[in-house]
């Protein structure tokens, strides 16, 4: 579960259930103030993040540590047909801590990794989802 409650302009206060922080979520200026990610910066730091533990899992799976692994994720946005601002783009670059030539079958765990990253490949698909928006007083607007 997600819960993003609006706090002012386009700033919102995400919480994540029981037993894990709360988080600001803010659009960049002009129209927020960026007091945090965006939800571009979020979903690019899902994938980032997913991939990440996705490697570490393969990588382990043939008794090997990648050591500190660590992650950049960028992203371009361009305008769709209907002239709507939509993520186009997303590319990680992961680094390992280890040297290569350490880790056993990295090959294998290379070949392999995307495919345990649910973030990514769920994604890379196009993922259906279903909104609804619901009146104060609780009343199916949507």
């Amino acid at each position: 579960m997600s819960r993003p409650t609006r706090q002012e302009k386009y700033k919102f206060l995400v919480d994540f259930g029981e037993h894990i922080p709360q988080t600001i979520a803010d659009e960049p200026p002009p129209l927020g103030d960026g007091a945090g990610p965006s939800p571009e910066r979020l979903l690019a730091a899902a994938m980032a993040n997913c991939l990440c533990a996705s490697l570490v899992f393969a990588i382990d799976k043939f008794r090997g540590d990648p050591g500190r692994v660590s992650a950049t994720a960028t992203w371009e946005t361009g305008r769709n047909e209907n002239n709507r601002l939509r993520v186009t783009h997303v590319k990680v670059d992961i680094a390992l801590g280890a040297k290569p030539e350490e880790l056993p079958h990295l090959d294998r765990a290379l070949a392999q990794f995307e495919e345990f990253c649910t973030v990514s490949q769920s994604v890379r698909a196009g993922i259906p989802f279903a909104v609804s928006v619901r009146a104060s007083d609780g009343r199916l607007l949507k």
